[in-house]
Formats: structure tokens, sequence, C-alpha cells
């Protein structure tokens, strides 16, 4: 089992950047996979972007170009670097991560470990 924490949630306007960091205890392992989903109101949680066998990375298309996902195995943190945000981006972002193998496509229900979610509002 694995503890995530995640910050750097906000209010931004239309076309700003911001970073959510994502920081996991006791340790993540390389071949963890690590998604961030997105869930705003009234809506089903979705999945945003995924790294898994190491440094793979999967986009969904609503996000692909403008968000990157990294991760900082020192620091024990997974970040989501987002730019050029729109309002459609405003939700609550969540960060997971599934251990022990299997598939690590962005979908809810295989991953195992969330942490609480950071908010993100994107104004007109």
């Amino acid at each position: 089992q694995v503890q995530l924490v995640e910050s750097g949630g906000g209010s931004v306007q239309a076309g700003g950047s911001l970073r959510l960091d994502c920081t996991a205890s006791p340790q993540l392992s390389r071949l963890d996979c690590i998604s961030w989903f997105r869930q705003a109101p009234g809506k089903e949680r979705e999945g945003v972007a995924t790294l898994y066998a190491g440094e793979q990375r999967l986009y969904s298309d609503s996000v692909k170009g403008r968000f990157t996902i990294s991760r900082d195995n020192v620091k024990k943190s997974v970040y989501l670097q987002m730019d050029n945000l729109k309002p459609e981006d405003t939700a609550m972002y969540y960060c997971a991560v599934r251990q022990g193998g299997g598939s690590c496509y962005f979908l809810p229900r295989n991953y195992n470990n969330w942490g609480q979610g950071t908010q993100v509002t994107v104004s007109a």
C-alpha cells in the first residue's frame, strides 16, 4: 500500500499554467503504474495521463500536447505540468497508483491507491 498526497491546485485564467505534485510514501517502484485522473461536478472520473513501464507515457486526447506527466524518484514524487489551461479543465484532480502488475490503462477500476485530490479551477 502506498499513501499519496496531492498539492499544487488553484485558480488560474485560461491560457495559464499549473503544476500538480503527488508525493508518495513510503516509495514508488519503477514499474508501478502512475496516473492522474480528474472529476468535474456531475461527471465521471476520467484518466488524463499515465506513466508506466518506467518512462512510457499516455495522454487522453483532451490534454495531449498541453499536459506532461513526469516523476522524480529521489523525491518520490509525480508531477502533472498543465499548460494552456482551458475552462473545461476545471475539476478535482487525483493522483493514483497501481502496484503489483496488471493493466496500467487509465481507468479508475485499474487503480487501488488514491490521493485525496486537489482542485483546479480555470476561468475564461
